[in-house]
């Protein structure tokens, strides 16, 4: 499989978090071409501000690995993580995120700021980004249109 093939299955985690009313947000994660790991926003679901779909998604990979070190992983994700997302991927020793799309506002991989690059950590995560952007981009924008509709 090549990345986009990777960045639909974490499309289809993010059309979990969608039908659920969840901000449409899919992680999976990858090891030796295989998928170890899939997961999706929980926050509403769990009331739980940390259950993000990548911090659901390294904890779903270190429980099958029997191992906090995910050195030889690589993340897919459908939007770009926050600052406590981007610190789990530096903690748990991915190799690489494929990241979707970039989040204006709190996105911490390029666009407010940049966890992965700026900084000296003790371990360097590979970034690619814009891996199916406008696919990632819709889910998102589809979604927060139809919550402002339901709304009024």
């Amino acid at each position: 499989m090549n990345k986009e093939d990777y960045m639909k299955i974490a499309l289809k985690e993010a059309e979990k978090a969608y039908n659920e009313l969840e901000v449409p947000v899919g992680a999976i994660i990858v090891k030796e071409g295989k998928i170890i790991a899939r997961a999706y926003n929980e926050k509403e679901k769990k009331h739980d501000t940390t259950k993000h779909a990548e911090i659901l998604a390294i904890q779903k990979a270190s429980k099958k690995l029997k191992s906090w070190r995910l050195n030889d992983c690589d993340m897919y994700v459908t939007l770009e993580p926050c600052s406590m997302c981007a610190g789990a991927l530096i903690q748990s020793r991915i190799r690489k995120v494929y990241i979707g799309t970039m989040d204006e506002k709190t996105g911490s991989c390029g666009s407010v700021l940049n966890l992965l690059e700026d900084y000296k950590f003790n371990h360097k995560v590979e970034v690619e980004y814009n891996v199916c952007k406008e696919e990632c981009e819709k889910i998102l924008k589809d979604f927060f249109k139809n919550l402002r509709k339901s709304k009024k």
